[in-house]
């Protein structure tokens, strides 16, 4: 059968960088960091101390108080960039077939804060379970999906994708597999993440993922640094509107790229550490130039999953090497991660968007806190350090892999 095309006519996003993309574009082209220290409790007896925190929103004005109160807060974000994303695409929800539409989201972890509250709570009491009625509808991880179709009536495909940092990617191919197919005419995509708790950030320092630069958070992400020292967390969402070209096109939608490939694979390797030779990262990204048909040449950028670990930002540059050859050292590579620390399930979705945006652009975010580059990675790599770069931006790959040895890559097009 022949494929539809699949093309991004709207995006949302709330990230510690901005509330909207607009917003998030200028401070990510710009190299602004998004850390700082922890507001939402006391981390002052945790190892790690700071975050890339989102920042002046008040949820009330995108969900009524009563609604908001049974929700957790990665559903709140879910629900806000979801409003921007929809808002841009300008779908006529009054004339469209709602049956059409459907919502497939990412999270890893899901209602965290919730769960911990809860549990604290019990711990505190005489051991008579007092339970909140909107516990488990506010933890899992499905509620932010289930949440945005009410919203607007989307009658279509429903579903969360788990698989840690690759969900969002996994998210958009599964949709993007639906549209092409015939089954949707349009998906909003995306994810969102919430982790910035007491048990988000001691579990992370408990297994020494994070970063602990506690003097000087603006400069902890760093990735292919020599001096990195682990990832700091991040929390947000971002939601983008995947369609069937043919139905935007008749309602004359702009159009900000087409998605034109994914590749998923799994290390097969350890819980935690990505395969020493990339070769997870190496299939997926091969997989996606299968699927979109072009060749390794024809990949402009590549945001890649760069999350600032001694361990992994290596590995997946071997990957990229491996798979495309000296063509790697004629690429611009960036991690937006340097900005907006590590958003977990949300990543995939975020960093999608500046891809996106990348392709309107013309312009390469960069790598910021790049100023001692990491010696056992090869100099000849374009890690767009410090500053945004302009070029000519076609077609860009975005990268994300996750605990379990999760991998997923999808690939955009400038619009033709």
């Amino acid at each position: 059968m022949t494929l539809k095309r699949v093309v991004v006519t709207g995006l949302g996003a709330l990230t510690p960088i901005g509330n909207d993309v607009p917003t998030f574009w200028n401070n990510l082209s710009a190299g602004v960091s998004g850390a700082g220290p922890i507001t939402k409790f006391d981390a002052s007896k945790f190892r790690t101390q700071f975050a890339c925190e989102v920042k002046g929103i008040d949820v009330t004005q995108f969900i009524p108080r009563q609604d908001a109160r049974k929700m957790d807060a990665f559903t709140h974000y879910a629900l806000i960039a979801t409003d921007e994303a929809v808002k841009d695409s300008g779908l006529d929800l009054e004339n469209d077939d709602l049956n059409k539409i459907g919502v497939i989201w990412g999270s890893g972890i899901g209602g965290l804060k919730s769960f911990e509250d809860e549990m604290i709570d019990y711990a505190k009491g005489d051991g008579t379970p007092r339970i909140n009625p909107f516990f488990i509808v506010r933890m899992i991880a499905d509620s932010a999906s289930g949440q945005i179709s009410m919203r607007y009536g989307f009658r279509g495909t429903n579903y969360v994708t788990v698989s840690a940092c690759a969900s969002t990617n996994n998210a958009i191919i599964d949709a993007f597999n639906y549209i092409r197919l015939g089954r949707l005419n349009v998906c909003v995509v995306g994810g969102s993440e919430a982790a910035v708790t007491k048990a988000g950030i001691g579990g992370f320092n408990a297994n020494r993922a994070l970063s602990e630069r506690n003097d000087s958070p603006e400069t902890a992400s760093r990735p292919y640094d020599k001096d990195r020292d682990g990832f700091v967390m991040g929390e947000g969402a971002g939601a983008l509107i995947l369609e069937e070209y043919e139905h935007a096109k008749a309602r004359g939608a702009k159009i900000y790229a087409e998605l034109i490939g994914g590749g998923m694979s799994s290390d097969a390797y350890h819980i935690t550490a990505p395969h020493p030779e990339g070769l997870g990262a190496y299939l997926a990204m091969q997989d996606a130039l299968n699927d979109a048909g072009i060749e390794p040449t024809e990949i402009d950028y590549i945001n890649t999953h760069g999350t600032s670990t001694p361990v992994g930002d290596p590995q997946e540059l071997k990957a990229i090497y491996k798979l495309f050859g000296d063509h790697a050292f004629k690429l611009n590579i960036s991690s937006t991660k340097s900005m907006t620390g590590h958003l977990l399930g949300a990543a995939g979705a975020v960093e999608a968007i500046a891809s996106v945006m990348a392709l309107q652009h013309q312009l390469v975010p960069p790598t910021i806190n790049l100023n001692n580059p990491d010696p056992e990675i090869d100099s000849r790599f374009n890690l767009t350090p410090n500053k945004a770069q302009e070029r000519s931006i076609t077609t860009v790959m975005s990268n994300a892999f996750g605990f379990g040895g999760h991998n997923a890559i999808v690939i955009f097009r400038k619009p033709s």
